[in-house]
Protein backbone atom coordinates (compact mmCIF):
# COMPACT_ATOMS: atom_id res chain seq x y z
CA UNK A 1 0.00 0.00 0.00
CA UNK A 2 1.69 3.22 -1.02
CA UNK A 3 0.47 6.50 1.29
CA UNK A 4 0.89 9.94 -0.41
CA UNK A 5 1.25 13.04 2.31
CA UNK A 6 1.14 16.37 0.54
CA UNK A 7 2.75 18.37 3.21
CA UNK A 8 4.28 21.62 4.42
CA UNK A 9 6.46 19.98 6.62
CA UNK A 10 7.85 16.26 5.00
CA UNK A 11 10.92 16.05 7.55
CA UNK A 12 7.92 15.65 10.45
CA UNK A 13 7.63 11.93 9.15
CA UNK A 14 10.89 10.58 8.82
CA UNK A 15 11.64 9.77 12.43
CA UNK A 16 8.57 8.00 13.31
CA UNK A 17 8.45 6.35 9.77
CA UNK A 18 12.18 5.25 10.45
CA UNK A 19 11.16 2.99 13.91
CA UNK A 20 9.72 0.49 15.08
CA UNK A 21 6.40 -1.54 13.07
CA UNK A 22 6.52 1.29 10.71
CA UNK A 23 9.84 1.03 9.45
CA UNK A 24 9.94 -3.11 9.07
CA UNK A 25 6.81 -2.59 7.31
CA UNK A 26 8.37 -0.09 4.78
CA UNK A 27 11.51 -2.49 4.70
CA UNK A 28 9.28 -5.67 3.64
CA UNK A 29 7.78 -3.61 1.27
CA UNK A 30 4.51 -4.04 2.90
CA UNK A 31 3.60 -0.08 2.93
CA UNK A 32 5.41 2.53 0.96
CA UNK A 33 5.18 6.46 2.20
CA UNK A 34 5.85 9.30 -0.18
CA UNK A 35 6.01 12.86 0.98
CA UNK A 36 5.43 16.24 -1.20
CA UNK A 37 6.46 19.16 -0.16
CA UNK A 38 3.25 21.75 -1.04
CA UNK A 39 5.93 24.44 -1.21
CA UNK A 40 7.92 22.92 -3.77
CA UNK A 41 5.38 23.19 -5.97
CA UNK A 42 4.58 26.70 -5.71
CA UNK A 43 4.99 28.93 -8.81
CA UNK A 44 5.51 31.94 -6.81
CA UNK A 45 9.25 33.04 -7.10
CA UNK A 46 9.40 33.04 -3.33
CA UNK A 47 7.87 29.78 -2.79
CA UNK A 48 4.68 31.16 -0.62
CA UNK A 49 2.01 29.29 -0.52
CA UNK A 50 -0.62 31.52 1.76
CA UNK A 51 -2.49 34.62 1.09
CA UNK A 52 -5.05 36.73 2.56
CA UNK A 53 -8.29 35.49 3.04
CA UNK A 54 -11.24 37.17 0.95
CA UNK A 55 -13.56 38.89 3.12
CA UNK A 56 -11.29 39.65 5.81
CA UNK A 57 -10.42 37.94 9.01
CA UNK A 58 -7.43 36.43 11.11
CA UNK A 59 -4.87 34.75 9.69
CA UNK A 60 -3.91 32.86 6.29
CA UNK A 61 -5.18 30.72 3.98
CA UNK A 62 -3.39 28.18 1.48
CA UNK A 63 -3.53 29.53 -1.98
CA UNK A 64 -4.89 26.19 -4.30
CA UNK A 65 -2.29 25.97 -6.99
CA UNK A 66 0.69 24.41 -5.26
CA UNK A 67 -1.21 22.01 -3.37
CA UNK A 68 -3.82 21.19 -6.58
CA UNK A 69 -0.17 20.78 -8.76
CA UNK A 70 1.01 18.43 -5.65
CA UNK A 71 -1.84 16.26 -6.88
CA UNK A 72 -1.67 16.37 -9.89
CA UNK A 73 1.82 15.48 -9.46
CA UNK A 74 0.77 12.33 -7.69
CA UNK A 75 -1.96 11.02 -10.04
CA UNK A 76 0.32 11.55 -13.03
CA UNK A 77 3.02 9.52 -11.91
CA UNK A 78 1.41 7.11 -9.94
CA UNK A 79 -1.58 6.88 -12.78
CA UNK A 80 -3.91 6.54 -10.07
CA UNK A 81 -7.17 6.41 -10.70
CA UNK A 82 -10.21 7.39 -8.85
CA UNK A 83 -7.67 8.64 -6.44
CA UNK A 84 -8.90 8.70 -2.69
CA UNK A 85 -7.65 12.43 -0.91
CA UNK A 86 -8.71 12.66 2.43
CA UNK A 87 -8.08 15.82 4.20
CA UNK A 88 -7.16 16.38 7.74
CA UNK A 89 -9.15 19.28 9.16
CA UNK A 90 -11.20 19.58 12.57
CA UNK A 91 -14.43 19.68 10.46
CA UNK A 92 -14.27 16.28 8.89
CA UNK A 93 -15.62 13.23 10.38
CA UNK A 94 -13.74 11.97 13.42
CA UNK A 95 -11.45 8.90 12.39
CA UNK A 96 -12.46 5.80 14.03
CA UNK A 97 -11.17 1.68 13.58
CA UNK A 98 -13.66 1.23 11.21
CA UNK A 99 -12.44 4.08 8.32
CA UNK A 100 -9.07 2.20 9.13
CA UNK A 101 -10.24 -0.63 8.12
CA UNK A 102 -11.54 0.59 5.15
CA UNK A 103 -8.77 2.60 3.81
CA UNK A 104 -6.76 -0.25 4.97
CA UNK A 105 -8.04 -1.96 1.77
CA UNK A 106 -6.76 0.73 -0.41
CA UNK A 107 -3.84 0.60 -3.19
CA UNK A 108 -3.15 4.18 -2.77
CA UNK A 109 -4.34 7.00 -0.33
CA UNK A 110 -3.47 10.74 -0.46
CA UNK A 111 -3.30 12.55 2.73
CA UNK A 112 -3.56 16.57 2.28
CA UNK A 113 -2.36 18.13 6.03
CA UNK A 114 -3.68 21.69 5.91
CA UNK A 115 -1.67 24.54 7.63
CA UNK A 116 -2.47 28.20 8.98
CA UNK A 117 -6.35 28.88 8.94
CA UNK A 118 -7.09 26.12 6.16
CA UNK A 119 -7.12 25.73 2.66
CA UNK A 120 -8.78 27.14 -0.28
CA UNK A 121 -12.35 25.84 -0.60
CA UNK A 122 -11.95 25.00 -3.97
CA UNK A 123 -9.47 22.51 -3.81
CA UNK A 124 -11.64 20.32 -0.92
CA UNK A 125 -14.08 20.96 -4.08
CA UNK A 126 -11.76 19.65 -6.31
CA UNK A 127 -10.04 16.99 -5.24
CA UNK A 128 -10.88 16.27 -1.36
CA UNK A 129 -12.74 12.74 -1.27
CA UNK A 130 -12.79 13.13 2.15
CA UNK A 131 -12.63 15.49 5.25
CA UNK A 132 -11.38 13.77 8.71
CA UNK A 133 -10.61 14.34 11.79
CA UNK A 134 -8.81 12.90 14.97
CA UNK A 135 -10.88 14.37 17.70
CA UNK A 136 -12.50 17.47 18.60
CA UNK A 137 -9.86 20.23 19.40
CA UNK A 138 -7.59 21.67 17.10
CA UNK A 139 -3.98 21.70 16.00
CA UNK A 140 -1.28 23.70 14.06
CA UNK A 141 -1.77 21.56 11.28
CA UNK A 142 -2.35 18.23 9.58
CA UNK A 143 0.98 16.10 10.03
CA UNK A 144 0.28 14.72 13.68
CA UNK A 145 -3.11 13.86 12.47
CA UNK A 146 -1.75 12.20 9.36
CA UNK A 147 0.95 10.03 11.01
CA UNK A 148 -1.83 8.75 13.48
CA UNK A 149 -4.24 8.00 10.34
CA UNK A 150 -0.62 6.02 8.13
CA UNK A 151 -0.01 4.15 11.43
CA UNK A 152 -3.90 3.07 12.55
CA UNK A 153 -4.31 1.17 9.20
CA UNK A 154 -1.18 0.42 8.48
CA UNK A 155 -1.40 -2.29 11.54
CA UNK A 156 -4.75 -3.83 9.33
CA UNK A 157 -2.29 -4.65 6.43
CA UNK A 158 -1.74 -8.15 6.24
CA UNK A 159 1.90 -8.59 7.52
CA UNK A 160 2.51 -5.64 9.06
CA UNK A 161 2.37 -6.86 12.75
CA UNK A 162 3.17 -10.52 11.65
CA UNK A 163 0.24 -11.89 13.70
CA UNK A 164 -3.51 -11.32 13.00
CA UNK A 165 -4.20 -11.50 16.78
CA UNK A 166 -2.53 -8.90 17.29
CA UNK A 167 -5.02 -6.62 15.88
CA UNK A 168 -8.26 -8.89 16.08
CA UNK A 169 -8.04 -8.42 20.09
CA UNK A 170 -7.49 -4.76 20.43
CA UNK A 171 -10.19 -2.06 21.88
CA UNK A 172 -12.43 -0.92 19.17
CA UNK A 173 -12.73 -4.09 17.15
CA UNK A 174 -15.93 -5.49 17.79
CA UNK A 175 -17.01 -2.27 19.89
CA UNK A 176 -15.25 -3.30 22.95
CA UNK A 177 -11.80 -1.60 24.86
CA UNK A 178 -9.37 -4.33 25.21
CA UNK A 179 -8.95 -6.48 28.46
CA UNK A 180 -6.09 -6.07 30.87
CA UNK A 181 -2.84 -7.58 30.37
CA UNK A 182 0.26 -9.25 32.55
CA UNK A 183 3.52 -10.10 32.30
CA UNK A 184 6.54 -11.10 35.06
CA UNK A 185 6.34 -11.03 37.74
CA UNK A 186 3.59 -13.05 39.27
CA UNK A 187 3.15 -10.36 41.94
CA UNK A 188 4.55 -6.82 42.13
CA UNK A 189 3.78 -4.10 44.64
CA UNK A 190 1.50 -6.49 46.73
CA UNK A 191 -0.42 -6.77 43.44
CA UNK A 192 -0.78 -10.46 41.41
CA UNK A 193 -1.52 -11.85 38.42
CA UNK A 194 -5.15 -12.97 38.27
CA UNK A 195 -5.09 -16.38 38.56
CA UNK A 196 -7.29 -17.45 35.98
CA UNK A 197 -4.13 -16.39 33.52
CA UNK A 198 -1.97 -18.84 35.19
CA UNK A 199 -4.27 -21.94 34.87
CA UNK A 200 -4.20 -22.83 31.34
CA UNK A 201 -6.84 -23.21 30.79
CA UNK A 202 -7.31 -21.15 27.80
CA UNK A 203 -11.13 -21.43 27.72
CA UNK A 204 -11.36 -19.79 31.02
CA UNK A 205 -8.85 -17.29 30.16
CA UNK A 206 -11.28 -16.18 27.01
CA UNK A 207 -13.87 -15.85 28.84
CA UNK A 208 -12.00 -13.94 31.75
CA UNK A 209 -10.82 -11.56 28.85
CA UNK A 210 -14.51 -11.11 27.22
CA UNK A 211 -16.21 -10.29 30.68
CA UNK A 212 -12.94 -7.91 31.05
CA UNK A 213 -13.67 -5.99 27.99
CA UNK A 214 -17.46 -5.99 28.29
CA UNK A 215 -16.61 -4.28 31.99
CA UNK A 216 -14.17 -2.08 30.68
CA UNK A 217 -16.33 -0.64 28.28
CA UNK A 218 -19.37 0.13 30.02
CA UNK A 219 -17.80 1.86 32.60
CA UNK A 220 -15.64 4.43 30.32
CA UNK A 221 -16.85 4.46 26.85
CA UNK A 222 -20.83 4.07 27.19
CA UNK A 223 -21.36 5.05 23.28
CA UNK A 224 -19.70 1.46 22.73
CA UNK A 225 -21.00 -0.36 25.08
CA UNK A 226 -23.99 0.00 23.76
CA UNK A 227 -23.34 -0.64 20.58
CA UNK A 228 -22.05 -3.93 21.81
CA UNK A 229 -24.82 -4.57 23.80
CA UNK A 230 -27.13 -4.14 20.57
CA UNK A 231 -25.52 -6.45 18.25
CA UNK A 232 -25.39 -9.02 21.54
CA UNK A 233 -29.67 -8.73 21.54
CA UNK A 234 -29.88 -8.85 17.66
CA UNK A 235 -27.51 -12.32 17.37
CA UNK A 236 -29.33 -14.09 20.24
CA UNK A 237 -32.70 -12.92 18.77
CA UNK A 238 -31.41 -14.31 15.44
CA UNK A 239 -30.82 -17.71 17.01
CA UNK A 240 -33.68 -17.88 18.22
CA UNK A 241 -35.83 -17.61 14.62
CA UNK A 242 -33.47 -19.90 13.14
CA UNK A 243 -34.21 -22.48 16.55
CA UNK A 244 -38.44 -21.77 15.94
Amino acid sequence: MRFHIMTLFPDIFTSYMGESIMKRAIEKGIVELYTYNIRDFSLNKHKKVDDYPFGGGAGMVMTPQPVYDTYRYIVEKFKIENPQVIYLTPKGRVFEQKIAGELSLAEDVILLCGHYEGIDQRIIDLIVTDEVSIGDYVLTGGELPALIMVDAISRLIPGVLGHEESYEDESFTGDLLEYPHYTRPREFEGLEVPEVLLSGNHKNIAGWRQDESVKLTRQRRLDLYEKYEKQVNASKSNKKRKNK
